[in-house]
């Protein structure tokens, strides 16, 4: 098994390797916790808001079943120009609330770029294509650098 390498945020060069299982527990670090002072805050957040200014990105959450095409649905999806790139990720177990029951499903997470400009066409284009009588559509206003926005909308159109 490969290991899975992630880096601390705010401690000093510090990684740590964890068992591709994707499950781990840390039991303590070495380094206490830093924050970033205000001023140290306020300067990293200018320097986001100068990159990201105008970017007018959304993000959409959906799911689909461990045995649809989902891949088929992301590749409709980018063809039409609703989305400039869709994330298929790895099966996962979801635990819900349906028709009064608690329901548990094998399902794929879809993370679906596009502008904020097209998330009512996308809307109605995954109600048409989903298969799903209700499909998870959770929608997250986003920011990005200021060349990937530029292609995101250059992509969608």
């Amino acid at each position: 098994m490969g290991e899975v390498f992630f880096t601390v945020y705010q401690l000093p060069a510090t990684s740590y390797r964890l068992p591709a299982t994707g499950c781990a527990t840390i039991a303590r670090f070495d380094r206490e916790y830093k924050p970033l002072s205000t001023a140290a805050a306020e300067k990293d957040k200018r320097k986001l808001m100068a990159a990201t200014s105008g970017s007018e990105l959304a993000l959409i959450l959906t799911t689909l079943g461990a045995d649809a095409d989902a891949a088929a649905l992301a590749r409709t999806l980018v063809e039409e120009r609703l989305a400039a790139c869709v994330n298929v990720m790895p099966g996962m177990t979801s635990i819900y609330r349906w028709k009064g029951n608690v329901e548990q499903e094998h399902e794929q997470q879809l993370l679906i770029k596009t502008t904020s400009g097209r998330v009512e066409a996308l809307a109605a284009r995954l109600r048409e294509i989903h298969p799903y009588e209700l499909p998870e559509f959770i929608v997250l206003d986003a920011a990005a650098s200021a060349a990937y926005g530029a292609w995101v909308k250059k992509t969608v159109g």
